[in-house]
């Protein structure tokens, strides 16, 4: 199993953005240096904690100093720009990374970002449907293009000015071929846009804040994208996030991770509930949907949701979650802020030194 890295991120109100960004590339180039095998960094314009406007802008900061690791947008909005400016920014993105880029997608779920670029009241998910379709398509084709998307929105096309003699009209292709590896989150139990991924032979990344019966429900769903198109579906493309606190004494793992009144861990989950009841998703949390929403607490969905201890007991716990999914082929961990940045590196460097190779020797049943 790969062990991959994810950051929204999440940072507590009030600390100055340049000091946020900083640690936001540490824990990349910390993942780097112990060999996580990928890096998503989440984006949001309007957002005051979730300060990363940009994930390709931010990551192309890391190119250097972090030269092992895949470098992935988690993800790209793709409502937020013509798809065009998207396919030509992230085949130059690939270029400079020697072709390490993961092309992580999504509409775009924040309202507030949507109604700043005059979107809100748009079908954003048909917007990102159309806008992939022809990110794809350019990738693929020569000019001039002659593109339209499949509702017609967009168009691309350069054949009135280009001049190939001059090298003029022509858009860039991705280093990697035929096209970076291309991901996209599910948050929702039974996404029907797992199908799609599987048909399109897309990865999916299960969301961290989905409680373990609702993760289980993608699998399925890719397997029947892949089904449709002939293909078998192979666990190792599944990406599954998890919020995972490790240290050396079971007593520091439970305050970090959960008790403390300064937890990251708690901070994180207090904002995430109060998004999700603004959004009406409180369901996301409930064990059964038929649960009233006054039954999801903040203490039961730590307990659901946050897995903390020694490397021990973080691997056990790792194990009985996929006995519970089924097989995925690499768990990403979910960065927080640094609250207390030696532990936040502990946990890290746990994380991959002996949780990982415990998960290992457990799940083979050595």
């Amino acid at each position: 199993m790969r062990l991959g890295y994810f950051a929204m991120p999440l940072h507590r109100p009030g600390r100055p953005w340049v000091e946020t960004l900083r640690e936001d590339r540490e824990a990349v180039i910390l993942a780097d240096r112990l060999g996580f095998h990928d890096a998503f960094i989440g984006e949001h314009l309007t957002d005051t904690l979730e300060n990363i406007t940009n994930s390709m802008l931010f990551l192309a900061t890391l190119v250097g100093d972090a030269p092992r690791i895949k470098l992935a947008t988690g993800t790209t909005n793709l409502s937020h720009q013509h798809p065009a400016l998207v396919a030509a920014n992230a085949a130059m993105f690939d270029h400079l990374t020697g072709g390490r880029l993961i092309f992580g997608i999504s509409p775009g779920a924040l309202p507030s970002d949507a109604e700043v670029l005059g979107i809100l009241d748009e079908d954003r998910g048909a917007m990102f449907a159309d806008a992939i379709e022809v990110i794809l398509k350019i990738w693929e084709g020569e000019p001039p293009y002659d593109i339209v998307s499949g509702s017609g929105r967009y168009s691309v096309s350069t054949r009135r000015s280009m001049d190939l003699p001059l090298g003029v009209g022509v858009l860039p292709k991705p280093l990697q071929s035929p096209r970076p590896e291309v991901v996209g989150t599910v948050v929702a139990p039974f996404s029907k846009g797992v199908v799609e991924m599987g048909r399109k032979d897309f990865h999916p990344l299960s969301a961290n804040f989905l409680l373990p019966q609702w993760v289980a429900t993608h699998w399925g769903k890719y397997v029947e994208g892949k089904d449709a198109v002939g293909v078998k579906a192979d666990p190792a493309d599944w990406r599954i996030a998890r919020t995972v606190f490790v240290a050396d004494t079971e007593q520091a793992a439970r305050a970090y991770g959960r008790d403390d009144r300064n937890s990251p861990y708690r901070f994180y989950y207090e904002q995430m509930l109060r998004k999700m009841t603004k959004l009406g998703r409180l369901g996301l949390f409930k064990r059964d949907r038929s649960e009233p929403d006054e039954a999801i607490t903040l203490d039961r969905v730590l307990d659901d949701l946050v897995i903390c201890g020694t490397p021990e007991q973080v691997a056990e716990q790792l194990v009985a979650f996929e006995q519970q999914t089924g097989p995925f082929g690499e768990l990403v961990y979910a960065g927080l802020d640094w609250v207390d940045e030696g532990l936040a590196r502990r946990s890290m460097e746990l994380m991959a030194a002996e949780v990982m190779p415990l998960v290992e020797r457990y799940g083979s049943g050595a």
